[in-house]
């Protein structure tokens, strides 16, 4: 049997990476390798076009309003659209924060620009006068990822989702999409948004492995994925909720949730 690879588009790297977001594909990518699966990634940025065929997994991070200013022109051409195909016809996606932003419906910024979305997410955003600003931690009800998410947040960006999506998890400490309703993230097929940087997979391998075995899944007949010793992996994620939680974060990171 052929090796088994997965193919990953990286989006704007150069525009789109702050507080670590490009850790994400480098997680991607070595999860990949320490299970023999092949992992090329590809940069995609500005003018350069996408065939919604050639990748398995899509990763767009955060970004500064002028870099977003910049990538809303360019999604809002072709670019989107495959991006939009690619995902209903079954790849991967993680965006992060203005990458999250910027595949809703809109982004209205604090100052008044109103930045088109790709619409990927039933999602729409508006940019606040006050930053929300710390670690963040997240009960997850994702199938296959259920527990607790931790990362950090930098935005001033409000989110609210609409019925075409739902959101990635619940609150426990931090603000997550708008500081009101207590969700996080959102979350469509096999699509996600969130505003968790930190870098968000590195910290959360049960969450790099769901991207890995859905994106696989688009090509290859593949129900679970082999193995990996995660205890160094799961002891920095452990710190990280201590970090965030104190005294809450003696409840175990990976316990099912009641009634899921």
């Amino acid at each position: 049997m052929a090796q088994m690879q997965l193919r990953i588009c990286h989006l704007y790297p150069e525009l789109m990476n702050i507080y670590g977001d490009r850790g994400n594909v480098i997680s991607m990518a070595k999860r990949c390798l320490w299970r023999d699966i092949t992992a090329i990634v590809t940069d995609i940025s500005l003018g350069e076009p996408i065939e919604p065929t050639d990748f398995d997994f899509f990763f767009i991070g955060g970004g500064q309003d002028r870099e977003q200013i910049l990538v809303s022109e360019d999604l809002s051409r072709e670019k989107g659209q495959a991006i939009r195909q690619a995902v209903e016809e079954g790849a991967g996606l993680l965006s992060i924060c203005g990458g999250y932003q910027l595949l809703g419906k809109y982004f209205l910024t604090y100052t008044g620009e109103d930045l088109p979305g790709v619409s990927l997410f039933d999602v729409k955003t508006v940019g606040g006068d006050a930053r929300f600003i710390g670690n963040v931690a997240v009960e997850c009800d994702l199938e296959g990822a259920r527990g607790m998410l931790v990362g950090f947040e930098n935005h001033s960006g409000r989110t609210r989702l609409g019925s075409g999506c739902r959101p990635l998890g619940k609150v426990l400490k931090g603000y997550g999409n708008n500081g009101e309703d207590g969700t996080e993230g959102c979350v469509y097929k096999a699509a996600l948004g969130t505003y968790l940087h930190g870098s968000l997979l590195p910290k959360n391998p049960q969450l790099a492995d769901w991207f890995i075995l859905h994106a696989l899944q688009r090509r290859y007949q593949l129900e679970e994925l082999p193995k990996l010793d995660d205890s160094y992996e799961n002891t920095a994620h452990e710190a990280a909720l201590r970090l965030t939680l104190g005294f809450r974060s003696r409840i175990s990171s990976f316990m099912p949730l009641s009634g899921k």
